[in-house]
């Protein structure tokens, strides 16, 4: 960008410091660049002038020229308004004022024509405007809109201050003048003409003032692509980079432990995915450059074994591995899990989280330091300092949207080449978020489940169905299965509320179901730990037939006996939330069953995630609707601690093969020079220079 685009926004003719001041802080608009790439969030045709007896209550806005006939102020306080009749001769159109009465009524005049612009809603006979945008109307005067005008979100405060979009729309065109001619480009010619883009002096001005429809859609393309481009040369260039610099372990051998486990341990036939998700990992780890590989597969798709077989192979060669997991409940299943599958093997494995009392850290530390112990899982008390490792050469992290980005490096550092990484998550990710939060991890996806799962029945019952859910529970109590009900815990603030409902729904449990015929226990984060604890415990052993619980079930918790998951107030709980739920149960080979109970009355976009859950199981179909329905960046925000880049135009949930394009478009290159030393590429190596990512460079630390 040339030096006029880092002007100062107060030297913009009619801005000033004062003005200035309140963009930067209300827009963080300050210099002229900025303003020029502060893009409408929409545009309004303006191109056509309708007679007042073409209006329908189908148009979203519309513009007439109408004399004003009338005007009249009626109320007081709050309840003042002012009222204005206008006609073009064909009918009559009400105009309305709640706010700004008194500047309003000394500017409009009678019988005078105005173009009035805005949303006409019918009233009683007539059509209303409130607050139209009005001006003098003379005929075949070119300061009139005419075309697609550009509409800017404004905040109420630079409202207040009198900054309104046709404001911002002002400045732009003037600046628009200002630069004309100065703009340099942001993209190489080879590929303005290879992919056959508008050049960026033409996108500035279409993407504010488009001269036509088609001439929009081409300037918002150029935009989308470029973003998405840029993204995927960083991320890319980033992974290569790593890839070139970082050496990785390299586990040639394939040995006893692995084979042992492989022949004698292995509870059931691996399937075909996991098998390519093994040999995946193989390939990386003979590779000679340090593995960071995303795992993704559905709760119950059988990641634990893939993380142990690939933990095994550091083993056999020499090395030490860990698992880290987000809870204590989660690293004590782990533990439990890997050692009951190692059985009888040969293999050293401790268990290290917040409980672990000082006289069995001392001793995990020292065998840990002396090479001793194998394999060690935990939650975060890995990070610690005086966690030392003889020679790790593998690292597992379990649920890694859990965990910040510092803590994972911390992993990263415990040793001084660095180990493989194997993240792990359970929480499907659509694949245009994939090839963008994590475009630098490699990426194993396991999508069937191991043989003998049935898939889990789903069903929809309102409140007034109560009885029928009860008597599914009953029947499965009966046939020796145990039931989950749980209740939504959301916000903060909330949390008295919930427990409220939740103390509310175990009395009516316990009514429905009581003792002793039936056990009924209670779980939420509010508890005591030990009492919390015990009650998991009465459930884990099969004492007790129903969990009342928040979501602090929802990972965590391994009761294949477990064969019902009641999810209360349904509608309140986000697809993904709903997935992870439904995955506590079908983790036998009983027939399974996950209750959905919701008020009748549901919003559409309730009913839409409440209807996707009833018709599939496949955690990837429920990802893809889960952002469309909340958008990509509050789904990145629960996978990180946000997105790692803004994106003004391109939208993660409906530019899915612009994405993969851009990728396409930027693994060429980098094939073709990996460092961008040609001078063909200059530009890519100045633009790549400019990007700031708002978090750490995932590339080393997963």
């Amino acid at each position: 960008m040339g030096d006029i685009l880092e002007t100062d926004i107060k030297f913009l003719p009619g801005v000033g410091p004062k003005r200035a001041e309140l963009l930067q802080k209300e827009l963080n608009i300050s210099t002229f660049g900025q303003l020029l790439y502060y893009f409408p969030f929409r545009h309004i045709d303006r191109s056509k002038i309708y007679r007042i007896s073409e209006l329908t209550d189908d148009l979203p806005y519309v513009q007439v020229v109408g004399r004003i006939t009338h005007i009249s102020e009626s109320g007081t306080g709050r309840n003042r308004r002012l009222n204005a009749l206008a006609t073009d001769g064909t009918g009559h159109l009400e105009l309305v004022w709640f706010q700004g009465i008194s500047w309003v009524s000394r500017t409009i005049k009678p019988n005078v024509n105005y173009l009035i612009f805005g949303k006409a809603t019918p009233f009683g006979n007539h059509f209303s405007i409130a607050h139209p945008e009005m001006e003098l109307y003379i005929p075949n005067q070119e300061k009139h809109w005419v075309g697609i005008q550009p509409v800017y979100s404004i905040t109420e405060k630079l409202k207040s201050n009198r900054i309104t979009s046709k404001t911002i729309m002002g400045y732009i065109q003037m600046l628009l003048q200002i630069v004309n001619g100065k703009i340099e480009e942001t993209l190489p010619p080879f590929i303005i003409e290879q992919q056959k883009l508008m050049t960026l002096p033409e996108v500035l001005k279409n993407i504010h003032f488009p001269q036509s429809s088609v001439l929009l859609r081409k300037a918002e393309h150029r935009l989308k692509f470029e973003e998405l481009f840029y993204v995927q040369l960083s991320i890319l260039g980033r992974q290569r980079d790593r890839k070139a610099k970082v050496n990785g372990h390299i586990f040639t051998h394939v040995g006893q432990m692995f084979n042992r486990f492989y022949h004698e341990r292995l509870p059931f036939l691996l399937t075909e995915a996991q098998k390519r998700v093994i040999k995946e990992i193989r390939r990386d780890m003979i590779s000679g450059k340090q593995m960071n590989r995303l795992l993704q597969g559905d709760v119950g798709s059988g990641k634990t074994i893939v993380a142990l077989m690939s933990m095994l192979l550091a083993v056999d060669n020499g090395y030490q591995a860990c698992l880290m997991a987000p809870t204590e409940i989660l690293a004590n299943q782990h533990y439990e899990s890997v050692t009951s599958l190692l059985g009888n093997l040969p293999v050293s494995v401790g268990l290290l989280t917040g409980s672990t009392r000082r006289s069995e850290r001392n001793t995990l530390h020292r065998s840990l330091e002396a090479g001793e112990l194998q394999i060690l899982i935990g939650t975060h008390a890995l990070l610690e300092d005086v966690v030392k490792f003889n020679n790790l050469g593998f690292v597992v992290i379990d649920e890694q949207q859990r965990f910040g980005v510092a803590q994972r490096a911390k992993l990263w550092e415990k040793n001084d080449n660095p180990p493989h990484i194997l993240v792990m998550t359970a929480t499907p990710i659509p694949r245009t978020l994939s090839m963008t939060l994590y475009g630098d991890l490699d990426i194993s996806v396991i999508d069937e489940l191991p043989p003998g799962r049935k898939p889990i029945k789903t069903l929809h019952y309102t409140d007034a169905k109560r009885n029928v859910v009860f008597e599914l529970m009953r029947d499965q109590i009966k046939k020796g299965r145990q039931v989950y009900v749980v209740y939504p815990l959301i916000k903060e603030s909330e949390k008295m509320d919930n427990l409220k409902d939740l103390e509310d729904g175990y009395e009516n449990i316990v009514r429905a179901f009581p003792p002793p015929e039936y056990v009924t226990v209670m779980v939420h984060g509010q508890m005591k730990p030990e009492d919390k604890d015990y009650s998991m415990n009465l459930f884990v052993q099969g004492r007790a037939h129903i969990m009342v619980a928040t979501t602090v079930i929802e990972v965590g918790v391994n009761v294949p006996n477990a064969t019902v998951m009641v999810i209360e107030s349904a509608e309140r709980f986000g697809l993904s939330q709903l997935h992870q739920l439904r995955g506590r149960v079908g983790r036998g080979a009983d027939e399974s069953y996950c209750i959905l109970v919701s008020q009748v009355k549901l919003t559409k976009e309730s009913r839409k995630r409440l209807e996707t859950m009833v018709t599939t199981n496949d955690g990837f179909k429920i990802a893809e609707v889960d952002l469309q329905l909340r958008g990509p960046g509050d789904i990145a925000g629960t996978m990180q601690s946000g997105m790692p880049f803004d994106l003004k135009m391109a939208n993660l949930a409906t530019d899915g093969q612009l994405i993969q394009h851009a990728r396409n478009v930027s693994i060429d290159i980098l094939d073709d020079d990996p460092m961008l030393i040609s001078s063909r590429y200059a530009i890519l190596k100045k633009q790549l220079s400019k990007i700031e990512f708002r978090q750490t460079d995932f590339s080393g630390i997963s």
